[in-house]
Order: C-alpha cells, then sequence, then structure tokens
C-alpha cells in the first residue's frame, strides 16, 4: 500500500522531496530505493542536517583524514563535504531531472546562514557555491530576510537556481515572488534561458502551529483554544492564493512567453511536533498541484502506511483560510510579532547547527591528525 498511498500523492501534483542526505544514505543504497520505490523526487538539506549527518556514523572519516592531511581549513572541509554529498545526490537525481525536464531532480545546498542579514556575502557564496557544485540541477539556498530578497534576485540575475527558505508569512512570501519576478527580468536581460532557471519557495509550515498555539494557550479563552492547529494550514492556503494570483499576472505571462518556470511553492517543516495531531496532517491538508512537500523520512513513511489523499485541499480555501487569520487576531494573536519571532528562531537555528557542523569538523579533523 505504501507505493499507491505516495503514489496517490505525487499523481495530486504534489512533487515528493526528501529533507534530509547524508553520505551514508547515498553510499547504501537508501537514497536510489525512495526514489524507486516511494515516487521520491528531489533533496532538500539544511544546516541541521549536515550537522547530524557527520556527527554519526564512519561515512567521512576518508574523507576528514585526506583532508587533514593536506591541512584544509575547518571553513573549506565543511564546504568540500557538503558539496561532495551534494554533488552525488545530484548525480543520483540526474535521471529524475532529465524525465522531468528539470522540474524535479533537484537537490538544494544552503549558503552560511550567519550570512542571512549580509547581501552582498550572501550572492558572494551563492555564485561559489553554483559553480563549486556544478551541477545543473542544484538549487542554492538563501533565506528569505529582508537583506535575502535582494540576493534571491542577483543571483537568479546570474542563472543560478534558487531555493528561498525560511519563508513564513504571506507577506514575505509576496515579496519573495516579486524578487523572483525581478530575478527573471534582469537574466533575460543578461542573456539567460529562462527555461534553464528553477525556482522554489519554501513556505515553513509546522513552526507556525508550534508558536501561535503556544500563544493560544497563554490566552486561554474557550475561542482562543479552539484554533489550535488551525493557523499552519491556513497560512499555507493564503500563500497558494497569492501564489496563484501573482503567476497568473501580465507579467508573469511575459516571462513565460520566453520560457520561463513558475517558482513552485515548497511546504517545508511539514513533520508533525505536536502528538495529538494527525502525523500526516501538513501533507494530507496541503495537497494542490504545482507544489512540493519536502518530508523527514519519518513523515513520508508515515503517509506511505496510512496517509490519505483526498483531492485538492487548497484551491479555493482563501477565504475560509483568511477567516482563521481574522479569529486570531480577534483573540489577540500578534501575527506580525509571531512572523518575527519564527524567523529569527529560523535563522539563528541554522547558524547554530553551522556553528555545530564547524566544531564537529574540527574535532574530526584534529583526530585524523
Amino acid at each position: 500500500m505504501s507505493n499507491d498511498r505516495l503514489g496517490q500523492l505525487a499523481a495530486a501534483g504534489v512533487s515528493i522531496w526528501l529533507d534530509d542526505l547524508s553520505r551514508e544514505r547515498l553510499t547504501s543504497g537508501s537514497l536510489q530505493e525512495l526514489i524507486t520505490d516511494k515516487h521520491v523526487v528531489g533533496v532538500t538539506t539544511n544546516p541541521t542536517i549536515f550537522a547530524s549527518a557527520l556527527s554519526k556514523g564512519e561515512a567521512y572519516d576518508a574523507q576528514v583524514r585526506e583532508l587533514a592531511a593536506r591541512g584544509a581549513s575547518v571553513e573549506d572541509a565543511v564546504r568540500e563535504i557538503t558539496v561532495s554529498d551534494v554533488q552525488q545526490a545530484c548525480d543520483v537525481f540526474s535521471g529524475t531531472w532529465e524525465t522531468t525536464n528539470g522540474v524535479d531532480g533537484r537537490v538544494s545546498l544552503e549558503v552560511d546562514p550567519g550570512l542571512a542579514r549580509d547581501t552582498e556575502a550572501t550572492v558572494a557564496q551563492a555564485l561559489d557555491l553554483w559553480k563549486a557544485v556544478d551541477r545543473p540541477n542544484l538549487l542554492v539556498k538563501i533565506p528569505a530576510t529582508e537583506q535575502g530578497l535582494p540576493a534571491i534576485t542577483r543571483a537568479l540575475a546570474e542563472g543560478v537556481s534558487i531555493n528561498v527558505t525560511l519563508i513564513f508569512s504571506v507577506e514575505r512570501y509576496r515579496a519573495v515572488m516579486g524578487a523572483f519576478l525581478d530575478g527573471l527580468e534582469q537574466a533575460a536581460a543578461n542573456g539567460h534561458q529562462l527555461a534553464g532557471i528553477a525556482s522554489v519557495a519554501s513556505f515553513f509550515v509546522s513552526r507556525v502551529d508550534t508558536e501561535i498555539d503556544k500563544r493560544l494557550e497563554a490566552i486561554g479563552s474557550d475561542e482562543a483554544l479552539s484554533l489550535r492547529g488551525k493557523a499552519a494550514v491556513a497560512n499555507s492556503r493564503l500563500a497558494y492564493a497569492a501564489f496563484q494570483e501573482v503567476f497568473s499576472s501580465e507579467r508573469w505571462k511575459a516571462l513565460a512567453a520566453k520560457g520561463a518556470r513558475p517558482q513552485r511553492p515548497l511546504w517545508a517543516s511539514t513533520g508533525v511536533k505536536n502528538p495529538d495531531y494527525p502525523d500526516t496532517l501538513y501533507i494530507t491538508e496541503l495537497v494542490v498541484a504545482d507544489t512540493v512537500n519536502t518530508m523527514p523520512e519519518k513523515s513520508l513513511l508515515a503517509f506511505g502506511d496510512h496517509g490519505e489523499v483526498h483531492g485538492d485541499r487548497v484551491t479555493g480555501t482563501g477565504a475560509e483560510a483568511q477567516e482563521v487569520f481574522d479569529a486570531l487576531e480577534r483573540v489577540g494573536v500578534d501575527l506580525p510579532d509571531v512572523f518575527r519571532v519564527l524567523e529569527d528562531e529560523g535563522v539563528d537555528k541554522f547558524s547554530k547547527s553551522w556553528t555545530e557542523l564547524g566544531d564537529t569538523v574540527t574535532e574530526q579533523l584534529e583526530q585524523a591528525r
């Protein structure tokens, strides 16, 4: 049944991406099995995923010894290790990339999240990563901070495919889509073929419920408590309505006529954090065509075991979703503050994971020397 359930999800127009990557997953054939058996058509990574992968097992030992022998710096070692994993994953997905005409078969690699508030450094590193990985199915991840928005535009203008990450609010998502359109217009002016430039917009889901539920419980009224577990799905549905609006505009149609492809919404952070909620909640309730759902393996297997596809759960739900947000404001949830907190926490979490990754590599290099 697992193939059927995930197959139904894929047939509904949802691209299933795995939110995980490690050397062991690559060398053991685990990633290839997920592609073959579970309809997985892409991979996303982040600093937390790499920090976890490097701290376990022996898969990186040989490369660490080689790096230590030539006196590589910690920064260079981290970059070479992560680039190597992503190159291998890009190669594993090359067939998917070809058969989907470049829509899927994508692998993401993030710029140093410590640069999230530095436009110039983000642009420079995005271009460096694009050259270092040297695979057409790479997506360079750039956070959707205010400083990240112009970096997104400038990287796209140079022909770099981008995964915009850490999007929490519809307002910021609209700014991201604007940065995407700006980037494609500049890319066309720079002589790039727009058909070769890909982008997804990673709209985070579960963390929205985690933060808002906490505030609803602090408010404590019956109306507030009745809204728990509703914000994240409503937020995502409002985002999809914005996506439909922007990508039916005349401005978009002019770019599409030049071969551009839409920046698909990617539902990120779809592992359910509250055990009181169904473990497939953020998959089932966000089924709609032209989207990506990137899942930790636990969520992917859970859906394969008992997930259900009830058709399109998103199109036409904007008004109902807005009612949820109106109710949240009515009971006293400060939504702008929620989204500020989530962005700051997201950047901070990834920055800490990047530091942990550096610490792990430092320790391993010292042991190898």
